[in-house]
């Protein structure tokens, strides 16, 4: 009976996630109508310059630290309608469909909190459909911010207090645009952890990022040739209320380069978006992604596998063998 009850409920929600997947499709495609139209866009973004050298191991690192202290920090960002800003970082149940929690979860019953803590970053995670006059979620820019601050003020405090844990940073969807630019902020020595800490960054792991470039990070399993949703669009500007698309990473990820994994479906539109250089071409391949809801079946092998596993499986044990290979920090 209860598997009868609960078989319709999947199919709401399954509904409500391809219905909202249809409305973003369709705020691109106008978008890049409006873009064509006003000749905003002369080809592709340019790949970002040359980056930056590695920062060096600073030599005042103590000798131990506070024995509350995880070796390594677990930072998860769920994506878009999958986290909400009141929930408990520490067992996040707002949403138990967040794609990441099972890569969370597994993540809490495999190590003690004493090796990491896994902290689910709860924000808001919304994203307006600004031609909608009766959606009243919060907007895309103020949820981004909202992420990104609560993601960068975790990790600040802890190592405040934790000078030696060390980072593994995961992210999807809209939580992959937040933990990229996290990672970014860092290689590149733009705050998060001061300046000559970034080897403390130990993994980064993104899936559907949405300033994805394809020379960006280590790309896993297919690489298909578009860019993330926001690089596609970042000539846009704010040209949409609440939704400004920031174009490429400045300087990429910086000396996290090789910290950084990514994956990306062929045909998820959310990081494989095409460059606009050719606005009606790019319109019709958007619009005939409708049908086919890619952005939301990471949990399954339908659009992505690699070695018969899913991408929130293969994340699941890449994240593993970062945390087995972490540093075990003395503690006093």
């Amino acid at each position: 009976m209860n598997a009868r009850r609960k078989a319709p409920r999947r199919r709401r929600r399954g509904l409500a996630l391809f219905i909202s997947f249809i409305a973003l499709i369709a705020v691109i495609a106008l978008v890049l109508i409006l873009i064509w139209v006003k000749g905003l866009f002369t080809g592709p973004p340019e790949q970002p310059g040359g980056r930056p050298p590695g920062t060096s191991t600073p030599t005042t690192r103590p000798e131990a630290q506070p024995a509350s202290c995880p070796d390594m920090l677990t930072l998860v960002v769920p994506g878009t309608w999958e986290s909400t800003a009141d929930d408990d970082p520490l067992n996040p149940t707002s949403k138990p469909a967040s794609l990441l929690l099972r890569v969370s979860k597994a993540l809490s019953n495999e190590y003690p909190s004493s090796r990491t803590e896994v902290y689910t970053v709860p924000y808001v995670a919304e994203f307006r459909n600004p031609t909608n006059l009766g959606d009243h979620q919060t907007d895309y820019n103020d949820s981004r911010t909202q992420g990104y601050k609560r993601a960068a003020g975790k990790i600040i405090a802890t190592h405040e207090k934790c000078p030696l844990t060390t980072y593994l940073i995961l992210g999807f969807s809209q939580g992959a645009v937040i933990a990229g630019d996290l990672a970014s902020a860092i290689g590149n020595g733009r705050g998060v952890l001061p300046e000559g800490e970034a080897d403390l960054v130990r993994g980064v792991g993104l899936i559907a990022d949405g300033r994805r470039m394809p020379a960006e990070g280590r790309h896993i399993g297919p690489n298909p040739p578009g860019v993330g949703a926001e690089v596609s669009l970042g000539g846009m500007g704010s040209l949409v209320p609440g939704i400004t698309m920031t174009g490429p990473r400045t300087g990429g990820f910086g000396s996290l380069q090789d910290q950084v994994v990514t994956i990306c479906a062929p045909g998820d539109l959310i990081c494989d978006a095409p460059t606009v250089t050719n606005p009606l071409g790019a319109v019709n391949q958007l619009m005939g992604a409708i049908n086919n809801p890619v952005h939301a079946m990471y949990a399954t092998k339908k659009y992505w596998s690699l070695n018969g596993s899913s991408a929130t499986q293969w994340m699941y044990g890449w994240a593993t063998g970062v945390i087995d290979e972490a540093p075990r920090p003395a503690h006093n």
